[in-house]
């Protein structure tokens, strides 16, 4: 064996000149190991041991295959959404499972501005991505065929039926909450909504900032609400809106604001289970009733609402489910558009009931 010192780790070409054979059949030793001379073979393995070649790159091999089998993860929100919201969560669980059971691996993708996201996604190492599209999702869009790579959104209402989706309908399911409640009786409502433009705003929204909004689950929530609501002949330009940002400092005013009224509504709306948690601390706080004094239901169906008190009444979205299918959309339909739509159910519990007569 030739006497190479080595500072930097040894590569394939070394392990050649130290073995005494060709590169091609060094490399066929680690990649073809059947084609090679077993006496060979054993030397070569020998000399790689003693000079510390550990094999190919892993990701030299995946690179010059056009492959790096990992998915991107894309969000304009910060990375401490991931692992602070509820639905992040459980969606980001159903991701890793599916990425588990593949061997795939994942990178997060978030930006404090655009140029910041542009740059992340251009240089992410990934195979394709998905896009967490509650907001910024022109951006994410944009970026992610600038890139050339699949994606999929992981939010339906978009016209473009070019893009590749994977989410539910939330027309539909925001019918069925307020159907629901419809059902028990109430006719005074008010709506705790998600943001309608993408960052800071707050309070009473009119339909014109509903319908202009790009952020399409809390334009289509409302749509869903009204929808059952005009049927069951209900006013619905008496129904308040408050836009909130998710949160204690945006709820708890709308709720002040709605019970200052002479004549507050009998049951809420919530565009989330994050705002309805909220709410509940709230009333609780106050000694409003729920739901003795008012019904209140959710939207999504994350794990905190079953455990609530009283447990939330939701709209249950199969969020890990969603998370599975958006990885295989990648992984198995990736030369192709590939839009699925996954059922929500109206799930019953403590938080509503009739009004009081």
């Amino acid at each position: 064996m030739a006497r190479i010192n080595f500072e930097k780790p040894a590569t394939l070409a070394d392990l050649a000149k130290a073995a005494g054979v060709s590169k091609g059949t060094a490399s066929n030793v680690f990649n073809r190991p059947e084609i090679v001379r077993e006496e060979v073979r054993a030397r070569v393995l020998e000399v790689a041991k003693a000079i510390g070649y550990r094999g190919p790159d892993p990701k030299g091999r995946l690179l010059s295959a056009g492959k790096v089998n990992a998915i991107g993860v894309a969000t304009v929100l910060p990375l401490g959404y991931f692992f602070e919201d509820p639905y992040a969560r459980v969606l980001m669980t159903g991701i890793t499972e599916a990425c588990d059971a593949s061997g795939t691996g994942i990178s997060l993708v978030s930006a404090a501005n655009e140029e910041e996201l542009a740059w992340n996604m251009q240089n992410a190492l990934v195979d394709g991505f998905i896009l967490f599209c509650l907001e910024g999702a022109d951006k994410l869009i944009q970026s992610s065929r600038e890139r050339q790579l699949p994606f999929v959104a992981l939010a339906l209402g978009s016209d473009d039926e070019t893009m590749s989706v994977v989410g539910i309908d939330d027309v539909a399911g925001a019918r069925l909450a307020a159907q629901h409640l419809l059902d028990l009786g109430h006719r005074r409502f008010a709506i705790l909504a998600m943001r309608f433009i993408e960052r800071g705003s707050s309070g009473r929204a009119t339909m014109e900032r509903v319908n202009a909004t790009r952020l399409l689950a809390s334009r289509d929530r409302v749509k869903g609400y009204f929808e059952a609501m005009t049927a069951a002949g209900i006013d619905t330009s008496q129904v308040p809106i408050y836009e909130t940002q998710s949160d204690e400092a945006t709820v708890y005013p709308a709720l002040e604001e709605i019970f200052a009224s002479p004549s507050p509504p009998t049951a809420i709306l919530a565009q989330s289970d994050r705002i309805a948690l909220v709410a509940l601390d709230w009333l609780g706080a106050r000694g409003v009733s729920v739901p003795g004094d008012v019904s209140l239901v959710g939207f999504d169906g994350v794990p905190e609402s079953a455990t609530s008190t009283p447990p939330l009444t939701t709209i249950q979205q199969p969020i890990a489910e969603i998370g599975r299918r958006a990885v295989r959309a990648i992984l198995d339909h990736a030369g192709e558009t590939w839009r699925e739509k996954i059922d929500v159910e109206l799930v019953v519990r403590g938080s509503t009931a009739p009004p009081k007569p």
